[in-house]
């Protein structure tokens, strides 16, 4: 018995953890909407894109914010900069990303986390994954899809050209943890959790690394 509420403590711990890092969970009822993951923003073909001026609509950032609001000149701004950046290829590549970053962390995968995440950032995955491992825990995730994403803002400093791109995702996974002997004592393997995450991407612009980083997750 003694044992049984240790390991419900841990676990409830550990729940903990994983929501302040990634993001907060709840049940989800009904069939899983499945989302085509496409490739990373820098594996994506050759498209030129020229910058409107002078009164164009800009029809990749319109298709994803209003061109007029502070977020839609940011990213107006990191394309005078930046002419080939298309905003449409970023968010597929972000979709991708996540599902990459929320596995990598699932499985405590984290040579895969530093490639992603800003050293900061990378800490507080690391410091967690660590945690679960002390503990004698794992986690047994399978990721179903992406059911939505959206831009919630833009920042761009022209001082240093550095670009902030925060998105809203909720994904849609199955996760249990188990303790050493391979018991599960948390979450159910057929039970499709919706997870939702706010997080920011960051890059210089025009800068020959094409890498974005995530600077800071939320909920």
């Amino acid at each position: 018995m003694i044992q049984l509420i240790v390991l419900a403590a841990v676990a409830v711990f550990l729940i903990l953890r994983l929501r302040s890092v990634l993001g907060t969970r709840t049940g989800f009822e009904g069939p899983p909407k499945t989302s085509r993951v496409p490739g990373p923003e820098n594996d994506r073909q050759d498209h030129p894109f020229e910058v409107i001026e002078g009164g164009g609509t800009d029809q990749d950032i319109a298709d994803h914010v209003d061109p007029e609001s502070d977020a839609g000149q940011a990213i107006a701004n990191m394309k005078k900069v930046e002419p080939d950046f298309s905003l449409g290829e970023f968010l597929g590549g972000a979709r991708q990303a996540y599902e990459m970053i929320l596995m990598a962390y699932e499985n405590g995968d984290l040579k895969t986390l530093e490639q992603f995440l800003a050293p900061d950032v990378f800490k507080g995955f690391e410091q967690a994954v660590e945690s679960r491992a002390e503990a004698g825990l794992t986690v047994d995730a399978r990721f179903v899809g992406v059911r939505e994403l959206k831009l919630k803002d833009a920042k761009f400093d022209e001082m240093d050209n550095v670009a902030d791109i925060t998105i809203r995702f909720v994904g849609e996974l199955t996760s249990v943890v188990k303790n050493a002997t391979g018991e599960i004592v948390e979450g159910d393997p057929q039970e499709i959790k919706r997870q939702a995450d706010v997080w920011t991407f960051s890059r210089v612009m025009g800068s020959e690394n094409p890498n974005w980083l995530l600077v800071a997750t939320g909920a």
